[in-house]
C-alpha cells in the first residue's frame, strides 16, 4: 500500500499518457461531467423564485442544502463500493437514473416536503466523479499508464464540471426572465440535461470489467446510515437551537457511538462497505483527512463569501455593497480558478509530483482565505483573494480522486474514490452548521456590535469563516507531508 503498484497482469505495454489518448478515455463521461455542473450551477441564480414559489422564508432554503448533502454523504460511499462489487458503469447508470427522476420531481413539485425531497434525492449526482475516476483509472491501468492517464483525465472531467457551473449559472438566470418567470418551465432545463446524461452513460460509456466479487454489507450500510442520519440531525439542531441544545450534542454523540459500530462491524466483514484498513494506510488517510477539511471552505465558504460581498458598507463599515450580477463577477472568477487549477494538475503532477502539487494547491487555498484577514476592502482585492483559494481549490478537486485511486489497491479503487467526495461533503456540512452561527454571532470572538437590527453578520464572524477555511487548507499541507515518498505516483510516468 505504501509503495507504487505493479501494472497488473492485465496491463499492456506502457503507452505516453498523449491527451489524445485521454480523450478517448473520457468520451461521454465530460458529458456526465457537464451536467453536473449544470446542476450544481443552474439553481443558485433561482433560489429566491424557489422560496417565493412554495411560500417558504429565504432561511428555510438553508434545508434544502442539508438535506441534499445528508443523502449524499450516504449514497456516496454506497454506490462506489457497490460500483467495485457490481461494476462502475452500472452504478454510474443508476444514479444518473435516479438524479434525472429526482430533477423532474423538482420542476412539478409544489410543496416544501416535496420539493426538499425530490431536491436531497438529487445528490446522488455526487457519485459522478468518484465512479468516473474509477472507470478511467480502470482503463488507464490496461494501457499501463494508469498514474498520468488518470491525472489528465481527472483535469479535463473538472473542467467539463466547471464549464457546467458557469453555463448553468448563466442559463438559470437568463432563462428565468426569458420565460417570463415560468419557474417550472426554467427548471424543467436541468431535467432534460439529467435525461440526456441517462442515455450518454447507457451507451456512450464502456463497462471497465473490474468486478472484486465482494458481497453486499448491509448491515455495514445500516450503521452506516443511522450514524451520519444521528450526525447531520445534530448539525441541523446546531443550526436551529443553538450550541446550549442537549439535542445538538446528544444527537451527535449517538451519531458517534453508532459509528464505532460501524467501525467495530467492519473490520469483521470480509468484504466491508469501507475497507479501514485500506482508508488507515500511511499513502491513504492523508489523502482522505484532506478531503474532509477541503470540504469546509469548498463547500462551507461560498454563501458567506456572497452574503459579504453583498454587504453595505456604508451602513456596516464593511462589506462591498455589491448587486447580484456583481456578486456573480466573485463567483465567476472563482469558477474559473477552479477551472484553471484543475487544468494545470496534471501538468504540475507531471513536473513536481502528486504529493508536491496536493502539498501546493493546499497552500494556495490556506493562503487565499488567510489573506482576507489581512485586507478585504476592495472588490479587487477580493477578487485576487478568491483566484488565489480557487486556483488551489480546482487542482484539490482534481487531484483528490485520483490520488485515492493511486493508493488503493485495485479492487478498492471506487470505495477509495468514493471516500473523497464523502468526507468531503460530511466537512462542507460541519462547516455549513459552525458558519452559520459565526454569522450570526453566536461562536465565540463573533460578537455582533449592533448591526442586527439590519441583518448584516458581524464582522468577526466573516473573520472566523475565512480563519477557519485558511486554517484548515494549511493543515490539510502539513498532513500531506505524511503520505510516503512517491506512493501517489506511478512508476511508468
Amino acid at each position: 500500500m505504501d509503495t507504487p503498484r505493479p501494472a497488473g497482469p492485465d496491463a499492456q505495454t506502457p503507452q505516453p499518457a498523449r491527451w489524445g489518448a485521454v480523450a478517448g478515455i473520457v468520451g461521454f463521461l465530460a458529458i456526465v461531467e457537464l451536467t453536473s455542473g449544470i446542476l450544481q450551477g443552474f439553481y443558485t441564480p433561482l433560489m429566491t423564485d424557489i422560496a417565493r414559489h412554495l411560500g417558504i422564508h429565504d432561511a428555510d432554503v438553508n434545508w434544502f442544502e442539508a438535506a441534499q448533502l445528508m443523502v449524499s454523504a450516504l449514497a456516496v460511499p454506497l454506490l462506489a463500493s457497490l460500483g467495485d462489487i457490481f461494476g462502475h458503469k452500472k452504478m454510474l447508470l443508476i444514479s444518473a437514473i435516479v438524479t434525472a427522476a429526482a430533477s423532474w420531481a423538482v420542476v412539478f413539485s409544489g410543496s416544501f416536503t416535496t420539493f426538499l425531497i425530490a431536491w436531497a434525492l438529487q445528490g446522488f449526482y455526487a457519485v459522478w466523479l468518484p465512479l468516473e475516476i474509477a472507470i478511467v483509472f480502470s482503463r488507464a491501468r490496461k494501457l499501463g499508464v494508469p498514474g498520468p492517464m488518470t491525472r489528465r483525465a481527472a483535469g479535463l472531467l473538472v473542467g467539463a464540471l466547471e464549464v457546467g457551473v458557469i453555463a448553468g449559472a448563466l442559463a438559470g438566470g437568463a432563462l428565468i426572465g426569458v420565460f417570463d418567470g415560468n419557474l417550472a418551465l426554467t427548471m424543467s432545463i436541468p431535467a432534460i440535461a439529467t435525461t440526456g446524461c441517462i442515455v450518454a452513460v447507457a451507451f456512450g460509456v464502456p463497462d471497465d470489467g473490474d468486478r472484486n466479487g465482494a458481497k453486499i454489507d448491509s448491515g455495514g450500510f445500516g450503521y452506516l446510515a443511522v450514524g451520519l442520519l444521528l450526525l447531520t440531525s445534530g448539525l441541523s439542531f446546531l443550526r436551529i437551537n443553538g450550541p446550549a441544545s442537549v439535542l445538538v450534542w446528544g444527537s451527535m454523540a449517538l451519531g458517534l457511538a453508532v459509528l464505532y459500530l460501524f467501525y467495530r462491524h467492519e473490520n469483521k466483514q470480509k468484504d466491508p462497505l469501507i475497507d479501514f484498513s485500506v482508508l488507515f494506510a500511511r499513502s491513504m488517510w492523508p489523502v482522505q483527512l484532506t478531503a474532509g477539511l477541503f470540504g469546509v471552505s469548498v463547500l462551507g465558504a461560498q454563501i458567506p463569501m456572497s452574503t459579504f460581498a453583498r454587504t453595505d458598507p456604508a451602513v456596516n463599515g464593511y462589506g462591498l455593497g455589491l448587486s447580484a450580477s456583481g456578486v456573480s463577477v466573485i463567483i465567476g472568477a472563482y469558477v474559473m480558478a477552479l477551472l484553471l487549477g484543475a487544468l494545470l494538475f496534471p501538468m504540475a503532477a507531471r513536473w513536481a509530483g502528486t504529493k508536491r502539487t496536493l502539498i501546493a494547491a493546499s497552500f494556495l487555498v490556506g493562503i487565499g482565505y488567510l489573506l482576507f484577514l489581512v485586507q478585504h476592502g476592495s472588490l479587487t482585492v477580493v477578487l485576487l483573494n478568491m483566484v488565489i483559494a480557487g486556483i488551489g481549490s480546482g487542482a484539490l478537486v482534481a487531484a483528490l480522486p485520483a490520488a485515492a485511486a493511486a493508493a488503493a489497491p485495485f479492487h478498492r479503487t471506487g470505495m477509495a474514490t468514493g471516500l473523497t467526495n464523502a468526507v468531503k461533503t460530511i466537512g462542507g456540512s460541519f462547516a455549513s452548521a459552525i458558519f452559520g452561527l459565526a454569522l450570526i454571532g453566536q461562536v465565540a470572538g463573533a460578537v455582533s456590535d449592533g448591526a442586527a437590527e439590519n441583518f448584516a453578520a458581524p464582522l468577526a464572524g466573516y473573520m472566523v469563516v475565512w480563519a477557519i477555511c485558511g486554517g484548515t487548507a494549511i493543515i490539510c499541507a502539513l498532513i500531506l507531508f505524511a503520505v510516503p515518498r512517491d506512493a501517489l505516483e506511478d512508476a511508468r510516468s
